[in-house]
């Protein structure tokens, strides 16, 4: 497949100051060169076993040239795996630093992306300093940090865009000091790069109406070469041209929408005049911009995972080589007198050479640091060897570590660990000096692998201290959602930073009244209604929470968030690991949940939640005053969160705290709500309300139970309290409307064997759950699908019968 009169494509008339921009060209030319020639090597090196995959942007060198001339400082970037050259056009990433990462060298000096965390060509610049406080965002060209699912780049980069946009707007933020590091006057440009057959994908269709909607300073390239891997465009496009599908959000004199430009990725001087608009239109304007990137190639296919030779015609073939855009600009350069031919082979031959200086430096620094290891490693075993009665067992573990080409960690710390089992046996000086080094690697590769889930900083909510409601002598009973609401208020007067928005969110106050008249009272600008697209609502939370605000993005109900699980999951949860600490987005995800009504709305995927969205805290309050304390917590602290509301909570009444905004619910900190000897009852959110309701019950019958209110899920009993409830009364119901086997599993996996509280039982743990199915429509499907009062008390009154029958004899026999 060759892209439609392909071969009548001619140099553009578009005007460009030769003369006194001779020396800029030449330097682009030669950036080109080296990029190009970064990913020929880096196949090379993948290929021969010295990476473990790799995929790189060349084809797309020029049109990203272009791209990084109007990226200023305080700019920022939500692209993907194909953007080496505008990374190293911004001078963010260097050669070496490129291929430190595709080694997965974890050293953080070496690799500032991830630390050797992601796979090649996935960026993130740091905008934290060590301590983790925000560093002057304005002063720095930043990108925010990749993620490979494709189009998933496209939420965020609707946020990104929109934080310009709250700080344009905000006059009281950047009246203060503090906020100045993250916008000077709302001019940054949000710029995302996306491959032409991602644009498939519903969340950018999602992202580009919501770009509409909002007018947001937002650039967006399409790099257009025809295929998805294999898939031609034909299969992915209706009318093969993302550009002429989007005409009907062309903005015209009379009606906002988006400006969509297109330009060919070979043509010098029309990409300069192109991206020089679109940068003038989103930065002045605060319009978004689409620049469809034609006739793109790939030389090398989609990635060292295969070849392209086997699904692209020879035609296709022949024209790529012709239409490459290094090829392209070398014939312009000759054609305009910029070079001779033999200045331009001077040019190549250098920016070679300085790849290859800069590959061989990352790989002797990766190599040096764990040959030095493995020379300590190898020396401990020979030490090792001459001691012990397994000496030709140990010299082939020796040899073994020896084998690799590459000695990577694993190779090293296996060694270790089969020399140490097999002198098992033997009590040596040498063997304990040879687990003191494996307990330091441990510690090491810790360090390297598995920090940075949450944040380790002295601002982690985890560091909140517990301030507990205060009430008068006479309190007012209000509807719950009253507190929230009040709390609200107390919140956005306290933190300007703070903005919420969803469906429903603003003129109605959310469909519960928890944000009732907050809009009158703060402004369409931090209190707002979206549509209904709730990966757009996510996204706007990640790309604002970047950029220094504190938003609260809320999604309606609890089954709602499917909708945007994949950002929740993959981008949210790993902003911080992935950076390795370089970044933070800490944004709060509100949601309501819990014994709704029918099929659609009764969904309480607690376990797919807890296990998809490690790195948010999950809180599960049982009323809303506890809601409204963990809201106070979460705001003290830079991690992001997912708040799951009671639904039925709203209503019902709660007294009025007197300080408003002040009290805190500690994460992690399980709250017993009655105290009992003979079983302890572990719940959370309505379902423990719903426990509660049977403990006058029990006690009719000469049951004392202990009720456990675990408040947030993640984090977990940080202080291990319940296995302490359970030493205390020997058996254990975990209660929840999740599947069988969701979250009841995973919090009796945290007490039972985390807590090692299968010690103290005296009965078998018991979990009472939702069926596996939906719950049915109305109060008897809900009575019949869910926990239901009769269900709790029997449970527990079988668990007491089992152990004393004569005393509580069974119910139905």
């Amino acid at each position: 497949m060759a892209p439609t009169k392909t071969k009548e494509s001619t140099q553009s008339e578009a005007e460009i100051d030769i003369e006194n921009r001779k020396e800029e060209i030449l330097q682009d030319y030669k950036l080109a060169v080296k990029s190009r020639e970064v990913s020929y090597i880096g196949r090379k090196e993948t290929l021969t076993g010295k990476a473990k995959f790799g995929i790189f942007g060349d084809g797309k060198e020029l049109p990203q040239i272009a791209m990084a001339k109007y990226f200023k400082n305080g700019d920022f970037r939500a692209g993907y795996y194909r953007d080496q050259t505008f990374m190293m056009a911004i001078d963010q990433v260097t050669i070496q630093q490129f291929f430190a990462q595709l080694y997965a060298h974890a050293n953080i000096e070496e690799e500032p992306n991830s630390g050797g965390r992601q796979m090649n060509a996935h960026f993130s610049t740091r905008s934290l300093n060590d301590d983790g406080s925000w560093k002057d965002l304005t002063e720095m060209k930043n990108t925010s940090p990749d993620i490979s699912p494709t189009a998933g780049q496209m939420s965020r980069l609707l946020g990104l865009a929109q934080a310009s946009q709250i700080y344009r707007n905000h006059d009281e933020l950047l009246d203060k000091e503090e906020f100045q590091k993250f916008s000077d006057d709302g001019s940054e440009i949000a710029w995302g790069t996306i491959g032409d057959a991602s644009t498939s994908e519903g969340v950018f269709w999602e992202t580009i109406n919501a770009a509409g909607v909002l007018q947001v300073p937002m650039v967006l390239s399409v790099w257009d070469d025809g295929y998805g891997i294999s898939v031609p465009r034909k299969y992915q496009t209706t009318k093969e041209s993302i550009s002429d599908v989007l005409a009907g959000f062309q903005r015209t004199e009379d009606q906002e929408g988006l400006e969509i430009l297109t330009v060919n990725a070979w043509d010098y001087p029309a990409l300069m005049k192109t991206y020089e608009e679109a940068a003038a239109i989103a930065r002045e304007e605060h319009v978004p911009v689409l620049i469809h990137v034609k006739e793109v190639t790939q030389p090398q296919g989609h990635s060292t995972s295969g070849s392209h030779e086997r699904y692209k015609s020879d035609e296709r073939l022949e024209w790529e080589e012709e239409f490459c855009c290094i090829n392209k600009t070398r014939q312009w350069l000759i054609d305009e007198d910029i070079a001779t031919a033999d200045e331009i082979e001077e040019i190549e031959e250098a920016a070679k050479s300085e790849v290859k200086d800069a590959q061989k430096a990352a790989w002797k620094s990766f190599k040096g640091e764990l040959k030095e290891e493995l020379k300590t490693a190898t020396a401990l075993i020979d030490d090792l060897s001459s001691e012990s009665s397994h000496a030709d067992a140990l010299k082939e573990v020796k040899k073994e570590m020896k084998a690799p080409m590459v000695p990577l960690r694993k190779y090293i710390v296996s060694g270790v660990r089969k020399a140490l089992r097999i002198v098992r046996d033997e009590q040596l000086e040498s063997k304990n000096k040879l687990k003191q080094w494996l307990d330091e690697s441990n510690q090491a590769n810790e360090e390297r692998y598995d920090t940075h889930l949450y944040s380790e900083t002295a601002d982690s909510p985890l560091n909140v201290e517990e301030v507990t409601p205060t009430y008068s002598d006479d309190p007012e009973e209000v509807d719950g959602r009253v507190v929230l609401r009040d709390n609200f208020d107390k919140l956005f007067e306290q933190y300007p930073e703070t903005l919420v928005f969803g469906e429903d969110t603003g003129k109605l106050g959310d469909v519960n009244k928890g944000l009732e008249n907050m809009q009158d009272k703060y402004g369409e600008l931090r209190v707002r209604d979206t549509g209904i697209r709730e990966a757009t609502i996510l996204g706007q939370g990640i790309g604002m929470a970047l950029r220094g605000l504190r938003p609260i993005a809320e999604i309606q109900y609890l089954d709602y968030l499917l909708y945007c699980f994949q950002g929740l999951s993959d981008d949210l949860a790993t902003v911080r690991y992935r950076s390795m600490g370089g970044q933070k987005a800490p944004l709060i995800v509100r949601t309501r949940g819990h014994r709704l009504e029918g099929i659609w709305h009764t969904g309480s995927p607690m376990g797919m939640i807890i296990n998809g969205v490690r790195g948010l805290h999950v809180c599960v309050p049982r009323n809303l005053t506890e809601a409204a304390g963990m809201y106070n917590t979460l705001l003290q602290g830079d991690d992001p969160a997912l708040m799951i509301e009671p639904l039925n909570a709203y209503r019902l009444k709660e007294k009025m705290p007197d300080n408003l905004g002040e009290f805190t619910v500690p994460l992690g900190i399980p709250n017993i709500v009655s105290e009992g000897s003979d079983i302890t009852i572990v719940s959370y959110g309505s379902t423990c309300n719903i426990c509660e309701s049977v403990l006058p019950e029990l006690e009719e019958v000469g049951i004392s139970a202990e009720l456990i209110d675990v408040r947030t899920l993640l984090p977990f009993d940080r202080n291990q309290d319940i296995v302490a409830s359970l030493e205390k009364t020997n058996r254990i119901l975990f209660v929840d409307e999740d599947v069988p086997g969701g979250a009841s599993a995973y919090m009796m996996n945290k007490v039972l064997q985390e807590q090692k509280g299968y010690y103290y039982l005296d009965s078998e743990p018991q979990c009472l759950t939702a069926k596996a199915h939906r719950g049915a429509y109305g109060s008897d499907g809900d009575y019949f699908s869910k926990p239901n009062e009769e269900d709790i008390f029997e449970a527990i009154y079988a668990l007491m019968s089992e152990a004393n029958p004569a005393q509580y004899p069974p119910i139905y026999e």
